[in-house]
């Protein structure tokens, strides 16, 4: 757990495929950047993958990474970026499937509510609410 300027907090970090299973799941203090994050996660794509991801994720570092794992950034520039590089509009309006990742997390009262004080079992409870929602995405899809 993390002391940011608004107290003890946490930051869940989640890479879902595209069908919103869960492929990697961390767990970080609040103050954290996502930045900092996603070299951790971005071991997990594989080549031939297009990874969606929202502004935050714009750095020089990150795309470098992604093209050297054999996967295709789709991540919007950020404003102050001097030559903005292209991303796919309409391919990412789907990265909503991220955000409906977490929504059904939060349908979890003690994950939505942050019942447990340690991170260990805060982790364990959102491994197994992420296990419940790759299953019930695989009844859905077959």
């Amino acid at each position: 757990m993390g002391r940011s300027r608004g107290g003890l907090t946490t930051r869940l970090h989640a890479l879902v495929d595209g069908c919103g299973r869960p492929v990697a799941l961390k767990l970080t203090p609040g103050q954290v950047h996502d930045s900092k994050v996603a070299g951790d996660m971005l071991a997990q794509l594989v080549p031939g993958q297009i990874l969606m991801a929202d502004k935050a994720y714009d750095s020089n570092a990150i795309l470098a990474t992604i093209r050297a794992r054999g996967a295709t950034p789709n991540i919007p520039a950020k404003a102050p970026r001097k030559l903005p590089h292209a991303n796919d509009r309409a391919l990412y309006r789907r990265r909503n499937i991220i955000e409906r990742f977490f929504n059904k997390l939060k349908q979890y009262r003690g994950l939505a509510t942050r019942y447990d004080k340690h991170a260990e079992t805060f982790m364990a409870g959102v491994t197994l609410a992420a296990i419940r929602i790759a299953i019930r995405a695989n009844e859905s899809t077959a």
